[in-house]
């Protein structure tokens, strides 16, 4: 599988060569493969933030502890989870879903009254929690599909999210931060980069019942 040939290449990458910039072509892939995720009801409750700015950066480097990988890396992809999804939110999604399916979006009114239900049932911890398990999802795909283009990068959870939020301010667009992936290209003199990958045998992992 080319996947897992990605998979056993990649490592979470602690320094980048800055001097090499992801193409704006793998860049789209990027975004596509995030975009086709898997998400709960196929809400997509987050928005993905393609950070490039140098001034932007530093200023969150200093929210993540100076991490080298914050500046050094080609792009930053900051996964920021909705607070709240309503009745607006489902209702855009059916419309779509309708549009792009040549569907009468009434014929779904069901399963958007009980989509909405859920939502209600939440409370707002509770939808925050659920919210970013979301953007962990998409994660998961943005670091699959960088392997597959042999494109570098670091999940990271190692920021102050509360600073993050307040310099990009998103809780005024009724987001928060979740966690994030840089992307780009390893510099050569990472130790890391020539140690073989360390993972549990499978039998350890999985269990047929």
């Amino acid at each position: 599988m080319i996947i897992n040939d990605g998979l056993k290449w990649r490592y979470a990458a602690k320094r980048y060569d800055s001097s090499k910039i992801v193409s704006d072509e793998h860049i789209e892939l990027l975004k596509e493969s995030v975009n086709l995720t898997a998400s709960s009801y196929g809400l997509q409750p987050y928005k993905v933030l393609v950070i490039t700015d140098s001034d932007v950066r530093k200023k969150l480097s200093e929210a993540a502890w100076r991490q080298p990988q914050v500046t050094e890396a080609s792009h930053i992809f900051l996964f920021c989870n909705y607070l709240e999804v309503g009745d607006k939110e489902v209702d855009n999604y059916l419309k779509l879903r309708a549009d792009i399916n040549n569907l009468d979006v009434e014929e779904s009114r069901e399963y958007g009254n009980m989509m909405k239900a859920q939502m209600k049932a939440m409370s707002k911890e509770q939808m925050k929690e659920w919210t970013s398990k979301q953007t962990y999802i998409a994660l998961g795909t943005l670091l699959a599909a960088s392997a597959e283009l042999r494109i570098d990068s670091s999940p990271m959870e190692g920021f102050d999210n509360s600073g993050f939020d307040e310099i990009l301010g998103l809780k005024e667009r009724g987001l928060t931060s979740s966690v994030m992936a840089a992307i780009g290209y390893r510099d050569p003199s990472d130790q890391f980069s020539s140690l073989k990958k360390v993972r549990k045998p499978l039998n350890e992992v999985f269990e047929d019942i």
